[in-house]
């Protein structure tokens, strides 16, 4: 009788009728929803786009190519991608005529008018990092930590540089010096013993110590010997060459000595022993230091770039008024900071370097002579909060820095609250935005023929994406790509096709492809990320709307409303995690799972919401650093505005209203329960950071400093020094190796609960799961413990 229902459940789901919604049923494998595309690359010459996909259900994704005149996509042989891969990375002449690429380890070069490709390298050493230089005519790449040059004519291969650990960072050794003798070392006393026994040896070394004096009087460059470069026990960093050959950069990392890693125990393993696995240290712990240095071949000279003239350098924050005799009395120092870079015009005439104080108050861009080892202002940006937003990133990370030809060179910044587009004139010294407004240029990249930018932006609203082109003057926007939702794009090398995932609210990501101009059709590639099982549900599509915030700002909210007969006066908060992250928004939810879990929460009657409180990203520079220095302050605020709105507008009983969340959501979760207990009376907090003192530097740093340099920010922002506020009900989900925020977060915290006597909270946990689970088996536990924590307490 069982296997009969069954059977008839599976054929009305089929057959197209409504399936009801279970914990079970949504969090099982989620092969059963369908199968979305991934990770569109095109092919060099612009006629197939390969993407990952995964039809057949198999175990894991398959590689597929989409031709451009194809009615189909099929399957492809993956070694293809690799060298494809190679191919989309590689670097032109500034003519176009050739490019160079790096391949498993080896160097390759073609001339694009004959299409005849040279290998250059075939090393079992790791080649990489190919650039042209010296009117194109040379081939620099990157080999064991130094710089080596093939010449496209000749064939002829030399080491430009000689770097290597050990001995003194501020000098280097001269294979060919005539420095005095010491022979009061072992060392020197053989070497005089040598020159006095032989004749020969004599003879040479005053020869070339005679050529040597003469070279350098007349600055000849080229030597048969290299100049010895050492770089100590230091890390080297961002090895490259100037298009001219004459300067050589580099950065030296030293890394921080005495730091404590944490351990995070895994208990259950297949050798039946505890393993204890290291990871990341706490924020606070010492930082590394950076020092740059630019070889000069020409003048044989090497300069440590000083950088305590850098206007602000020595700039104190602003919180440091809150603990004034800290400071009193003493000297303002410079700060640290790292330069990253240069970012060379074609000729090898202008260097730009992108330099960030430690702390990430900064970001200067100067022009760096490397001739002098002078560092000449550009740009200054300064946030007292902490310096972020797309194409601003940190350092090498996210930053968008180029050159539209040997004058112009373009950047972003958060200047005017939004990260915007900018282009700087070295001649006239002077800066030019090409996009402005209430909006954020998410992507960027110039075309090749150096005419047009093409971006991606969210300027129509916060939560829809859409791809532009704009002239390099700023004039002439278009908008590209069709329907309003989110895109992730893909442009082809030679910039005339696009092929981009396409998802909206309530439908998954799918493949297209298109011509890369305004109102072209586009093609669609992939149609299976909804299996007929997932479309057999009418998967709601939220109410996107704002809420006024009791400081005049406007909250973006999605709201899930039941149907009137089901609705149950009761309402639950879903919060989502990263803090910097946008999730109300018009395309498919990276939070499938909880979105599947709040269709099933509307379905039994409650209101669902979920807001992109203070500090989510998409909103520009104000609303992501509206948590500095009180992470539960206006993001916490947000939520309770947003409840507040509801129990006006929507009916909602304000005694009965809960909230959930991962991660961040975890944490928004328990400073909600602790420091608000009137107005959350159940709430879910699922791997929650319980005290910001023990997450990592990275991310912790930027919003609250450091703790012993501004333990303030650290008491008003952590869970645990609130948890007497504890009145309703709680529940605590955490993997218990989790190495991102760690297992220990919630021991301590269940501690400070026992002490306090507290009896109404209880902790699940997940023994083989990290910070993001992986077992259907685990996200179904967790979340029928969540359905029942609202059924019990807020469902009448």
């Amino acid at each position: 009788m069982r296997k009969i229902f069954l059977l008839l459940s599976l054929a009305f789901v089929h057959a197209g009728y409504s399936q009801s919604l279970t914990v079970d049923y949504i969090m099982r494998d989620p092969k059963w929803m369908g199968t979305s595309p991934s990770n569109a690359i095109w092919s060099h010459d612009s006629k197939t786009v390969y993407f990952n996909w995964n039809p057949q259900k198999n175990i894991s994704d398959s590689l597929y190519a989409f031709a451009i005149n194809a009615t189909a996509p099929e399957k492809a042989n993956a070694n293809i991608l690799e060298r494809n891969n190679a191919l989309s990375n590689a670097v032109y002449s500034a003519a176009g005529t050739q490019m160079v690429y790096g391949f498993r380890g080896d160097i390759y070069w073609t001339d694009v008018k004959t299409n005849k490709t040279t290998r250059v390298t075939q090393t079992e050493e790791q080649e990489f990092n190919p650039s042209f230089i010296l009117n194109d005519e040379w081939i620099a790449f990157n080999k064991s930590g130094n710089i080596f040059a093939w010449h496209t004519k000749s064939g002829v291969l030399m080491q430009l540089t000689n770097i290597g650990s050990g001995g003194s960072t501020t000098g280097g050794n001269f294979n060919r010096s005539s420095a005095p003798i010491n022979t009061l070392t072992q060392n020197g006393w053989l070497q005089q013993q040598q020159l006095d026994l032989f004749e020969v040896l004599k003879e040479r070394k005053e020869k070339r110590d005679l050529r040597n004096e003469y070279l350098a009087k007349n600055r000849i460059v080229y030597n048969d010997t290299i100049k010895r470069i050492a770089t100590g026990d230091k890390m080297m960093q961002g090895l490259q060459i100037s298009p001219d050959a004459r300067f050589v950069t580099y950065r030296l990392y030293q890394a921080p000595a005495g730091n404590k890693p944490t351990i995070v125990p895994d208990y259950v393993t297949e050798s039946g022993y505890t393993t204890d696995l290291n990871t990341r240290t706490k924020v606070g712990n010492a930082l590394g230091r950076f020092e740059f240095y630019v070889w000069d071949r020409q003048r044989d000279t090497l300069m440590l770039i000083k950088t305590d003239a850098i206007p602000g350098i020595q700039d104190l924050p602003d919180y440091a008024k809150d603990y004034p005799k800290r400071y009193e009395g003493k000297k303002p120092s410079s700060r640290p900071v790292a330069i990253y870079g240069p970012y060379w015009n074609a000729t090898g005439t202008y260097a730009i370097v992108d330099i960030r104080s430690q702390d990430n108050k900064d970001r200067w861009i100067m022009q760096l002579d490397a001739a002098t080892g002078k560092l000449v202002p550009i740009d200054r940006q300064r946030d007292e909060a902490w310096i972020a937003g797309p194409g601003i990133g940190g350092g090498n990370f996210g930053t968008r820095i180029g050159w539209v030809n040997n004058e112009l060179f373009y950047f972003q910044s958060e200047a005017t609250g939004y990260s915007h587009l900018y282009i700087y004139d070295t001649k006239t010294q002077s800066k030019k935005a090409l996009t402005s407004g209430n909006y954020e240029v998410q992507e960027l990249r110039l075309s090749k023929n150096k005419q047009y930018f093409y971006l991606l932006s969210n300027e129509t609203h916060p939560g829809k994406q859409n791809w532009y082109r704009i002239k390099i003057d700023g004039t002439g926007k278009e908008r590209i790509t069709p329907w309003e939702g989110g895109y992730e794009v893909s442009m082809s090398p030679d910039e005339k096709w696009i092929a981009y995932r396409y998802s909206y609210i309530n439908k998954p990501w799918e493949l297209y492809v298109q011509e890369n101009a305004p109102g072209k059709k586009p093609i669609q590639v992939t149609n299976l990320s909804m299996s007929d099982e997932f479309k057999s549900y009418n998967w709601k599509e939220p109410k996107v709307t704002t809420i006024p915030a009791r400081d005049g700002q406007s909250i973006y909210a999605r709201i899930y409303e039941p149907a009137p007969e089901k609705k149950n006066g009761a309402a639950v908060f879903f919060v989502h995690g990263a803090g910097y992250l946008q999730n109300v928004h018009y395309w498919w939810s990276s939070y499938f799972r909880e979105y599947m879990f709040n269709n099933l929460l509307t379905d039994k009657g409650y209101t669902v919401i979920d807001i992109d409180y203070r500090a989510s990203s998409g909103y520009g520079r104000d609303w992501r650093t509206g948590i500095y220095r009180h992470m539960g302050g206006k993001d916490l605020t947000d939520h309770v505005d947003a409840a507040e709105f509801l129990v006006k507008n929507y009916g909602i009983d304000k005694n009965r209203i809960g909230l959930y969340g991962g991660s961040y959501g975890g944490f928004i979760t328990l400073m909600g329960l602790f420091t608000t207990p009137d107005v959350f009376k159940a709430g879910a907090a699922l791997r929650p950071v319980t005290d910001w003192a023990h997450y990592n530097h990275g991310y912790t740093a930027n919003i609250l400093n450091e703790p012993v340099q501004d333990s303030i920010a650290y008491a008003k922002s952590s869970p645990i020094n609130f948890a007497a506020g504890l009145k309703n009900h709680l529940l605590i989900c955490h993997g218990m190796v989790d190495v991102n925020v760690h297992f220990q977060d919630v021991v301590r915290l269940s501690q400070k609960l026992i002490e306090l006597k507290k009896d109404n909270w209880e902790l699940a946990v997940y023994p083989m799961e990290d910070h993001g689970f992986v077992e259907p088996s685990s996200w179904t536990d967790e979340y029928k413990r969540i359905l029942k924590l609202f059924d019990t307490h807020l469902s009448k």
